[in-house]
């Protein structure tokens, strides 16, 4: 079960956005980068298509790498370290390491 996936709401530990939070849009895991929505902002140089046909400078978000971010946890308002846990039924879980609130339904 990985660390993070995509929809979590992180919090970026270290680098220019440290303290922004925002929700995982891209998981690269044999990079073990994450491209998190508002964070590490990148311009880049485009040429003219027919999709774009003005061209110009367009900015889109970079990936950061997994250690420089750590998933939220909405119940103690901040970044936490991911625990497993298995539940009555068998399934495991991931859960915040100081509350022990689980992060996501068991899938299944």
């Amino acid at each position: 079960m990985p660390r993070l996936a995509k929809g979590d709401t992180v919090l970026v530990v270290t680098g220019n956005d440290a303290g922004k939070t925002g929700k995982v849009l891209k998981v690269l895991p044999d990079k073990d980068r994450v491209v998190v929505e508002g964070v590490n902002f990148i311009k880049r140089h485009t040429k003219p298509t027919q999709r774009n046909p003005q061209g110009g400078i367009t900015e889109r978000e970079a990936p950061i790498h997994t250690s420089n971010a750590v998933l939220y946890c909405s119940k103690c308002g901040r970044g936490t370290r991911v625990r497993h846990q298995m539940l009555s039924d068998g399934s495991k879980v991931r859960a915040c390491a100081h509350c022990s609130e689980v992060i996501e339904k068991p899938r299944g």
